[in-house]
């Protein structure tokens, strides 16, 4: 069995097709084929159905599939701790993003990156909380910036910043007149949410203690299109502070901070605990730090490196 033949398989598993996969590993189709036939004949197993179309693994050549993959990702871990001491190139970053956090955080990122670090490709995927962390369990990201706690005890957090909530209100709501909200006072009545909602901070707000059936939810990651819901429909909605900078002065005048207590979300780099590429954070992190106002920076990151 050698690294080469796990990098077809994972390949295979990816493109769902051998000619795609034998392409995005710079080999013949014949190639990966055959390499690929005498790991099975080594391993004595089935791992590809072959005749299902497009291509699929079997059972049982998932759960090879899978730790394929966690091979391949502790492999380039040592490449890549020697180049941190080296100094050498970052090269390829696959980072996830929540889709509540990517609209603050991606176009600067990418700009920060291009003007700063132009070596490093940076491949992004903006997904939902659970898939993101399925992805960094089966290594198939580097890195994620999630809204914590992930309630995960085989990732580590390292905190980047924290913001507050507000509430966005449509001018029919009973409370609208108030220049600031009691958070303890919110309900389930009219309000709307995201799919992934913000009851992961339970005890923030009350309702998510409570009942959420009398409650709309809209299963995307697109605060700005939950306002657009309020604007047509009524009702209110939870939104982070840093949407308030992307926002119309009209829109702003809908917002109202929310005290007693005052809410808020943590947001940090997630990766597996076995993840060495301390330099790649540091570069991640500098980018941040660049994108977020100074106040909301975690404290320590204002002043210390991150160290793994």
């Amino acid at each position: 069995m050698t690294l080469q033949q796990l990098e077809y398989i994972v390949a295979v598993d990816k493109y769902r097709h051998f000619v795609r996969a034998a392409e995005s590993c710079g080999v013949t189709q014949s190639t990966l084929s055959s390499l690929i036939q005498k790991l099975e004949a080594e391993l004595d197993i089935t791992i590809f159905d072959r005749s299902s179309h497009p291509i699929r693994p079997t059972s049982l050549g998932e759960e090879v599939i899978a730790q394929a993959r966690v091979v391949l990702y502790n492999a380039s871990q040592v490449e890549e701790l020697v180049a941190t001491h080296k100094e050498l190139s970052i090269g390829q970053i696959r980072l996830g993003i929540a889709s509540t956090i990517a609209p603050y955080i991606l176009p600067k990122l990418f700009s920060y990156l291009k003007r700063h670090h132009p070596d490093i490709t940076l491949h992004v995927e903006e997904a939902r909380v659970d898939t993101l962390k399925q992805k960094l369990h089966r290594a198939e990201l580097h890195v994620a910036i999630l809204a914590t706690p992930t309630s995960d005890e085989e990732l580590l957090e390292i905190p980047i910043f924290r913001e507050r909530y507000f509430a966005y209100l449509h001018p029919s709501e009973s409370n609208y007149s108030h220049h600031t909200l009691d958070t303890q006072s919110l309900t389930a009545e009219n309000i709307w949410v995201l799919g992934e909602s913000y009851c992961p901070n339970i005890g923030q707000f009350p309702f998510c203690l409570t009942d959420m059936n009398n409650a709309s939810i809209y299963v995307a990651g697109s605060v700005e299109t939950l306002m657009r819901i309020v604007d047509e429909n009524g009702g209110y909605t939870i939104i982070p502070e840093l949407q308030l900078a992307m926002m119309s002065s009209e829109q702003l005048s809908h917002t109202r901070p929310l005290e007693n207590p005052v809410p808020g979300r943590e947001v940090a780099f997630v990766v597996r605990r076995d993840f060495v590429r301390e330099r790649m954070l540091n570069i991640l992190a500098e980018a941040i730090k660049s994108i977020i106002p100074e106040e909301m920076i975690e404290p320590r990151l204002r002043k210390f490196a991150i160290k793994l």
